[in-house]
């Protein structure tokens, strides 16, 4: 019934085309955001036709004879259109555990797409895996989402940073200026995290500008001054906080809380804001702090989940 074919560049705007119209998948699945850093995978993405129509994809890469969906990304899994059901999704992924044994795959590492990114439900995969799979549960992240229909008030602290920052003429607005921004937001994670952005400069300008409509940043600036930012990823249904960021100054007069409150009034037709995880070390610990910001403006959680199973 099913065909499985392994992605290629010529496959690209059929690809493009399919997450544009399909049920579960995010801007993050166009070829033209994962090929960003192509450069790092071994790109093993799959593609599912049914009667020699395109009926899922599968955002992939492979290392060491292991099978991710996708390393490169938050989330990943399967990508179906509005047509697929759960006794032919059962069928692919018999497929794709076949598949991946004659290609010498010794291991699955599967992400799944959370299900605030869904347009209409989309876990048929799920129920796939638990049928067909000896799995586990790898990994259990927590996210902290606001459903924007019914918001919980904010807590005091994050009412008060506000009004702060009301009070001191902070101004919030869309900008393009990426390049004052990201020096503040490689400070702040060095400093508190001992990290790096994901993304370069470089690479989020690039970003930007393939999809201008979909990423998008916020600045909080005082006698014109940048004190903090907000670059947000707006999907169909959910704008996604990809980063926050402010100087000491800009943390004293509450510019985070300004960015946030900014945020959530551009963008009322969609359902959710997320803020992104808050787990670290495969999952396995929680920075409490981080979450309690999070859950300062109304946020509670959501579970980004990845199974592991030998096909």
């Amino acid at each position: 019934m099913f065909e499985v074919v392994r992605y290629t560049p010529e496959h690209l705007e059929e690809w493009n085309l399919f997450i544009a119209q399909s049920k579960n998948g995010t801007f993050l699945f166009d070829r033209r955001y994962m090929d960003y850093h192509a450069d790092r995978f071994s790109d093993h993405s799959l593609m599912f036709y049914r009667q020699e129509k395109l009926y899922a994809v599968l955002p992939a890469n492979e290392r060491e004879h292991t099978f991710y969906t996708h390393q490169g990304l938050t989330y990943g899994g399967l990508v179906m259109g509005t047509e697929a059901t759960t006794v032919h999704v059962i069928e692919i992924f018999e497929l794709l555990n076949q598949y991946l044994k004659q290609h010498d795959i010794h291991k699955v590492v599967y992400k799944a797409v959370p299900w605030i990114y869904h347009l209409i439900p989309a876990e048929e995969p799920l129920y796939a895996i638990h049928r067909t799979c000896r799995y586990s549960l790898l990994e259990r992240d927590v996210s902290s989402t606001i459903v924007l229909s019914r918001p919980v008030k904010w807590k005091k602290d994050r009412r008060h940073g506000l009004r702060l920052s009301r009070d001191h003429g902070i101004e919030v607005k869309r900008s393009e200026d990426y390049a004052a921004f990201w020096p503040i937001l490689e400070e702040n994670l060095h400093t508190n995290h001992g990290v790096k952005p994901v993304h370069s400069l470089d690479e989020i300008l690039l970003l930007h500008q393939r999809f201008p409509k979909n990423v998008v940043l916020f600045e909080a600036r005082k006698d014109g001054q940048m004190l903090g930012g907000c670059v947000v990823y707006l999907m169909s249904q959910v704008v996604h906080t990809q980063y926050i960021s402010a100087t000491p100054e800009g943390k004293r007069l509450g510019v985070v809380d300004a960015l946030i409150h900014e945020v959530l009034c551009t963008y009322p037709e969609c359902l959710y804001l997320d803020f992104g995880k808050s787990t670290e070390t495969h999952s396995d610990m929680l920075n409490e702090n981080l979450i309690y910001q999070k859950e300062g403006f109304g946020a509670r959680a959501v579970c980004y989940d990845t199974y592991g199973w030998e096909p």
